[in-house]
């Protein structure tokens, strides 16, 4: 059996609590499926927020459903735009003394004290799957995708649970460095 998983680019994107969506979007707000996600239960919706940074500002969609964190997942080029310097590559989760944003609703605006980051790379798998490629939670692995610029990532997290479906994340920077367009498949080398 060949050991392989879809390859997926994680566009910038934020995560909001119910109290953060209701000072943007109003106190009634729920968020609107827009698409259904990859990751069980995980949808992008018809929400956007603007995040205004000291040089810049962008529009991202809202990940559903809300968190018990408010998180804007960046690239580095995304970053730079905002201007904002020192962005952690960290785990999602994992937003403890990482800079904020000011966040801009249709309803208000939110200042994030701290909560952006570059998203570590990473693979989502059920316990099956990590018995499968005999991998454990948070192990470290190389990542090999052949594409038209075949390129070895390393430092990619394994995250298992149950809740998960077989993927791995890559950001926007690291899809146009290694051309991974389309439907891409990666192996741990």
């Amino acid at each position: 059996m060949e050991k392989k998983f879809i390859v997926e680019t994680s566009a910038r994107h934020i995560h909001v609590t119910a109290e953060t969506l209701a000072k943007l979007f109003g106190a009634d707000a729920v968020l609107h499926n827009k698409k259904d996600l990859s990751q069980p239960g995980q949808f992008a919706c018809e929400e956007k927020v603007t995040l205004v940074g000291p040089k810049g500002e962008l529009k991202v969609s809202i990940l559903g459903p809300t968190r018990p964190a408010d998180q804007v997942e960046l690239s580095f080029t995304d970053a730079r735009t905002l201007g904002l310097k020192a962005v952690p590559v960290k785990e999602s989760g994992d937003v403890a003394g990482t800079p904020g944003l000011k966040l801009v609703g249709p309803a208000g605006e939110v200042d994030m004290a701290e909560g952006t980051i570059i998203a570590k790379r990473h693979i989502h798998m059920t316990p099956a799957d990590a018995e499968v490629f005999g991998v454990a939670d948070k192990q470290i692995v190389k990542v090999k995708l052949n594409t038209a610029r075949p390129l070895i990532f390393d430092d990619v997290v394994v995250r298992v649970s149950p809740k998960f479906a077989l993927a791995m994340h890559i950001d926007t920077d690291e899809c146009n460095a290694a051309a991974a367009f389309g439907e891409v498949y990666g192996e741990i080398v």
